[in-house]
């Protein structure tokens, strides 16, 4: 369903097909009232109130009408496309249109015509109002940076715009009886293939569910990451448990191509999918910290570091500059 948003003069209209889920997020915005002879709800403008309306509403589409936002759209679509041919990644391109999109919306004007100030404010409202990590704060720079220099050739130096910190967080490290625990709570053999690769070869989500049967090599115990993050291959090991529990996956399903299929056979098996059966996983064995799907991740290093593995060797294994 659709939520559309208008401004009229210094009013902010939304209106949206009827429903009681609709009408009690709209009411949980202080300032919106009901017009009943124009069937739609009213509230004094701000820059603020639309990114809560966009905020409630996130699970729908929002589309706002305001005058100029016709031709931002036209600006994103070609920025779109220049992301492309410099050859980033989809996950990339996806992050950054959606940045883009949100700063349109929060200027309320043509992005042809922003300002260094208005920028800033941009990203005071991310860190400050929304509270958002520093490395979402960073990019979202990163896409309007992309977007002022490699677009529109504004003449504003963005390059001096000042970035968050670095955030200084340690990562959620699970036990190895934890693991072993989470992987043993799990009875279907193509979920705990992908859980057991992710953990024993330090993986990134996207990085398993692109693997192909060819990037298994059981003669070097290797596993051959093709274009992982910064476009870059890389081999990582293949230990002989998780090789063991891959002859096991193969002997059932068979896989042809994807090591781990979708649905649709020609197509590898979605992130999301990985991610609830690693959260299932965690409730059956009883985890009662909140860990995430990347956790296995900095498991696999840290657990190698415990047992005296180098730290540049981990990092080669993770293709990341840092280990943890």
């Amino acid at each position: 369903m659709t939520v559309r948003i208008k401004k009229e003069a210094d009013a902010l209209i939304v209106s949206f097909d009827y429903s009681s889920e609709r009408v009690a997020k709209i009411k949980s915005i202080q300032g919106f009232q009901w017009i009943s002879q124009q069937k739609q709800w009213t509230a004094p403008y701000s820059e603020k109130m639309v990114h809560q309306v966009k905020h409630f509403f996130r699970n729908e589409q929002v589309i706002v009408e305001f005058e100029g936002s016709k031709e931002n759209e036209e600006i994103i679509k070609t920025t779109e496309k220049e992301i492309r041919l410099k050859g980033y990644s989809s996950k990339t391109i996806k992050a950054y249109i959606s940045h883009l999109k949100r700063f349109a919306c929060f200027i309320d004007g043509d992005l042809k015509t922003v300002t260094e100030q208005q920028i800033k404010r941009y990203l005071l409202f991310l860190l400050q109002e929304e509270k958002n990590s520093h490395s979402y704060v960073n990019q979202a720079l990163s896409a309007i940076k992309f977007l002022y220099k490699e677009v529109l050739s504004n003449k504003m130096d963005v390059d001096h715009l000042p970035r968050p910190k670095k955030e200084n967080k340690l990562p959620n490290v699970l036990s190895q009886k934890e693991v072993i625990e989470i992987l043993q709570s799990v009875s279907n053999q193509k979920h705990k293939t992908m859980l057991f690769i992710i953990y024993s070869a330090g993986l990134r989500v996207g990085e398993s569910v692109r693997l192909q049967i060819e990037d298994i090599d059981s003669q070097r115990m290797l596993i051959r990451i093709k274009q992982g993050k910064g476009r870059k291959d890389r081999y990582t090991i293949l230990s002989e448990l998780t090789l063991e529990q891959l002859r096991k996956y193969y002997k059932q399903y068979k896989p042809e191509k994807w090591l781990f299929p979708g649905p649709n056979a020609k197509e590898f098996i979605s992130e999301r999918t990985v991610q609830r059966v690693f959260e299932e996983a965690c409730k059956k064995a009883k985890i009662k910290r909140q860990v995430s799907l990347h956790c296995l991740r900095h498991s696999f290093a840290t657990h190698l570091l415990e047992a005296g593995t180098d730290l540049r060797y981990i990092q080669e294994l993770l293709g990341h500059s840092s280990a943890l």
